[in-house]
């Protein structure tokens, strides 16, 4: 969920005023802190929702967004636009390798066949645009084929509505799914029949392994009922201050069973936060 960098020229000019109240909104409401420098980005960005809205300008965009009505219609919209969603198939791949070698065998009785089991519950937060949960089908789809009586819930979770479609409709490049070993792409993929298109779609036995919903990580509880046993955060941290990164940590604390299993991008840490987690390996952290 990284901030959009696209600096495409805008024809508005924000004033002070609207990029303090806007960049405080967008804070509050996403969790993202917009530094002055970013201003002409900030306006490139709203400039697609004064379009979509035939406004011409700021100062009427913000008497709209921070309205009754707007805050009712219009929030989605603009964090839309100010988000953006980088991701691949099978990324930081030694996370998966961990899942598989180190987290399912504790979780279903050392791999013992007789063990009973309740679900092993795993959360993509932050989703983006599915390669990373429709990774995690993959994986555990291949573990619980070897692995008699071993089920599995995966919930993946976005603030991008657009995101969330495209994850949904499971529809992807050729090229997005170069990361995919072969033998899992003959399994799980299914061709375009206009093959000119050099399109790509997930089968329905893995889409419909994924429960998407949208999820913004900054509500004060996190609305996910059940306690995971994993949960993919990676790659969204990065972006929020240290106060933000704490209080989302809590918040997946409480989610998570106890024990279990957090995984965050290879760029992020949980170092110098006062946070109950233990690192078990790069980037994963335990539960304590």
């Amino acid at each position: 969920m990284p901030i959009n960098n696209d600096l495409t020229p805008s024809l508005q000019t924000m004033h002070q005023r609207e990029f303090d109240r806007f960049s405080a909104l967008i804070y509050d409401e996403a969790g993202i802190k917009i530094p002055p420098a970013k201003k002409t980005m900030l306006e490139a960005r709203l400039q697609k929702r004064l379009k979509a809205l035939g406004m011409s300008r700021f100062e009427e965009y913000a008497a709209f967004v921070f309205s009754p009505e707007g805050q009712r219609q219009e929030m989605v919209h603009l964090v839309d636009v100010v988000t953006t969603n980088k991701t691949d198939f099978f990324r930081e791949p030694q996370h998966f390798d961990f899942l598989v070698k180190q987290v399912l065998p504790q979780h279903h009785g050392g791999g013992d066949p007789g063990a009973i089991t309740v679900p092993f519950k795993i959360w993509s937060a932050g989703c983006s645009t599915g390669e990373e949960p429709y990774t995690m089908a993959m994986v555990l789809a291949e573990y619980a084929q070897a692995t008699p009586g071993f089920r599995f819930a995966i919930t993946a979770s976005d603030i991008c509505t657009q995101v969330l479609k495209t994850a949904m409709a499971a529809v992807y490049p050729e090229d997005r799914v170069d990361t995919i070993p072969l033998a899992l792409k003959k399994k799980y993929l299914l061709r375009s029949k206009n093959k000119q298109q050099g399109l790509v779609r997930i089968c329905s036995e893995l889409r419909n392994l994924v429960q998407f919903r949208r999820i913004n990580l900054m509500d004060d509880e996190l609305d996910i009922s059940e306690r995971q046993n994993v949960i993919f955060c990676r790659n969204v941290i990065i972006y929020f201050d240290k106060p933000t990164q704490a209080r989302l940590m809590h918040k997946f604390h409480r989610r998570l069973v106890s024990g279990g299993h957090l995984f965050l991008g290879h760029s992020e840490t949980l170092n110098g936060l006062d946070v109950p987690f233990q690192s078990v390996g790069s980037t994963v952290y335990r539960k304590l």
